[in-house]
């Protein structure tokens, strides 16, 4: 219905405007595109706050993309922490965005009036944080704006996390640059513009929080915001000398200025001092925990038909349920409010029990979570995980022994950390000039994104026609979908994989080459990765042997081989072995290429001047389809461009690097 009948209503009769199922109460705020107001469900008479936003002050300030992004990463969350989204209840002239209602204000006030909380309460909340910030990057969500007024408190303290209007997805293999959130809470890379994943901005925000719940004031504030910058850049603050010796080893280290050296939200999670206390239903993962809710409880059910709505059934209950974009909204709403109103209850008695029993450790095995993989749902998968109550008795003593010293030192040895890519401790124009060189050698095409980061095309069976002279490159993107692919179309010369390379810094003179699938099948990308790697090994032996060569030379009789002659040996004999692909070129024109990369490498020997970044598409001049070789990096031209991006992927939590 139009919501203009409603107002009109309101005028005229002075009655309560209602909305579908939902009866409007008084404005709980005002804020830039409308109006929040409460609102009560006229069947299950359970409370909803209700955002109105008005579709002309959306275009006007031409914030339709942020709203849309807002109400989509809500209908992704699951979180018993994470403020939940209902339904959207769309009007010509209005959007009516029905969610949860929070009826205990902002962490800010209450931080405000009660000044630093006891280490308890501040634990607890604390917690309750972390876990729905581990859930939202496990679903691909930054926040980027936390701080005390984005965090509300319920009738029971518990916190929900809410406004994801700065939020963002994080994506396999590209950064966020956006500067948003507030200053005194945002991170530094944040406020100088830099690059940045992703989670390790939530992870500085959560310390600055942490920091408010303990000592009642902000480690990072100034009146002014130059001031303010710096010492935020710096690392600049003291801790109280209340604080115990836990919190005072974990703040620290999740106030790192340097996002490389932050800890991660997986190390906050298994700090001793973040375990203290830990409920049952926060010691699961994510995973788990959102598995855990979509469990269909028969009780709740049962209400849901009982309500009073019209042919309510329960096949058509569960029908609801299972298809959140179909069926009847109605009832599926009505189930999530009683299911919410539950479960609220038996996580307060939760809290109450670990706070008695002080539990040091999970019960629940807790490991870094890939992102979903599949369907599976149900509570039959946490089985095998699941500590028997009747034995909780038996291993308490074991679970409050924390881990002395010298094992922590022995498995902190034992431990290696995983990479995915190739590590080199070279210079990193150095590095991309080998790649360049290596996807010469493997008949690529490449167009340059930045000075670290390029994409390109290889045809996996290009030796079997060979393209014609007249043939050009066409549009760059233009080729068959990998996965989708039949077989047939698999094996077509004109078959392309399109992949990306990018440099990353992942320590202090230690840099990370990554290998990221944009089109192609798996298996086509993986040998193009295997063929990249195996000819960089490759380049570099032959770098190595040069300078041994070179070395040896300046002592050398004058009989002796020449670098010149050396370096034609392994530019012309060992290149049939190098490239088998390039083996059934026609000879006349496996010559001429030969004879240019030759004269490509004469002529970096002395030292032209070129382009440092590389043409954007590498094609040979004489010969079509053959790419040319990319000279090497211009040192002059080096202060120009920008160092590698020292981020790491946005998901280095799965794949075993630490989070900046």
């Amino acid at each position: 219905m139009h919501v203009e009948r409603y107002r009109s209503a309101v005028s005229a009769d002075n009655v309560p405007v209602q909305i579908g199922n939902y009866r409007l109460g008084k404005t709980l705020g005002i804020g830039a595109f409308g109006k929040v107001k409460l609102a009560e469900h006229v069947i299950t008479r359970h409370k909803v706050a209700i955002k109105i936003l008005n579709r002309n002050k959306i275009r006007a300030l031409d914030m339709g993309e942020k709203v849309r992004r807002e109400i989509n990463i809500l209908k992704l969350c699951t979180h018993p922490h994470i403020i939940r989204l209902y339904e959207v209840i769309d009007t010509p002239s209005d959007i009516f965005v029905v969610m949860e209602y929070v009826s205990g204000g902002e962490l800010f006030d209450y931080i405000v009036s009660k000044g630093r909380l006891p280490r308890e309460e501040a634990q607890s909340l604390f917690q309750q944080i972390v876990s729905g910030l581990e859930y939202c990057h496990h679903h691909g969500i930054v926040h980027r704006d936390l701080k005390p007024e984005n965090l509300l408190l319920d009738e029971n303290n518990s916190i929900k996390i809410a406004d994801f209007g700065l939020s963002n997805m994080m994506r396999d293999g590209e950064f966020l640059r956006t500067s948003c959130g507030s200053p005194n809470y945002a991170a530094p890379e944040v406020i100088s513009g830099s690059l940045y994943a992703g989670p390790e901005v939530d992870v500085w925000s959560c310390g600055v929080i942490l920091y408010a719940l303990l000592c009642g004031s902000l480690p990072f504030d100034d009146e002014s915001i130059p001031n303010l910058f710096k010492k935020i850049k710096s690392g600049m603050y003291s801790l109280p000398s209340h604080l115990n010796p836990l919190t005072r080893d974990l703040i620290p280290k999740m106030l790192v200025v340097d996002p490389m050296k932050r800890i991660t939200m997986n190390e906050t999670r298994a700090h001793q001092w973040f375990m203290q206390g830990l409920p049952q239903y926060l010691q699961l993962p994510p995973n788990m925990i959102e598995q855990m809710e979509r469990v269909i409880d028969d009780e709740v059910v049962s209400a849901v038909v009982n309500a009073g709505f019209a042919g309510a059934t329960r096949k058509k209950v569960l029908q609801a349920i299972n298809t959140r974009e179909g069926g009847r909204s109605d009832l599926r709403v009505a189930y999530e409010l009683f299911l919410d109103s539950k479960k609220n209850k038996q996580r307060l008695l939760e809290k109450a029990v670990a706070r008695q029993q002080n539990i040091t450790t999970p019960l629940f095995a807790h490991t870094p979570t890939q992102a979903p993989s599949g369907s599976g749902s149900g509570p039959s998968g946490l089985a095998h995980q699941l500590v028997d109550p009747s034995q909780l008795q038996r291993l308490q003593p074991t679970l409050q022994q924390p881990p002395s010293p010298t094992s922590r030192e022995q498995a902190d040895k034992k431990r290696r950390r995983w990479y995915l890519g190739i590590q080199s401790k070279k210079d990193p124009g150095h590095v991309m000039n080998e790649v360049y060189r290596a996807l010469g050698f493997l008949t690529c095409e490449w167009k340059t994104v930045t000075s670290y980061r390029i994409k390109c095309r290889w045809r996996p069976n290009f030796h079997l026609v060979f393209p014609s002279p007249g043939s050009g490159t066409g549009d760059f993107f233009a080729s068959f979908r990998g996965e989708n692919a039949p077989l047939r179309q698999r094996q077509h010369p004109d078959y392309t994989i399109i992949i990306a390379l990018s440099l990353y810094k992942v320590q202090q003179h230690i840099y990370l080459l990554d290998f990221q699938k944009i089109e192609g099948d798996c298996f086509t990308f993986m040998a193009l990765c295997a063929k990249i790697i195996s000819q960089l090994k490759t380049l570099s032996a032959q770098s190595k042997q040069m300078q041994l060569a070179g070395v040896g030379q300046m002592g050398s009789p004058p009989h002796s081989v020449s670098a010149q002659n050396l370096h034609t040996q392994h530019l012309l004999k060992p290149q049939a072995q190098l490239h088998p692909d390039l083996q059934r070129v026609p000879n006349q024109m496996h010559a001429q290429a030969m004879a240019h990369q030759q004269q490509q490498m004469q002529a970096a020997r002395m030292q032209v001047q070129y382009t440092p970044q590389g043409p954007s598409q590498g094609v040979h001049p004489g010969i079509p389809g053959i790419p040319q070789l990319i000279p090497p990096y211009n040192q002059a031209d080096q202060g120009s461009h920008a160092n590698p991006t020292s981020p790491r992927p946005p998901n280095s939590d799965n794949s075993g690097m630490q989070n900046p």
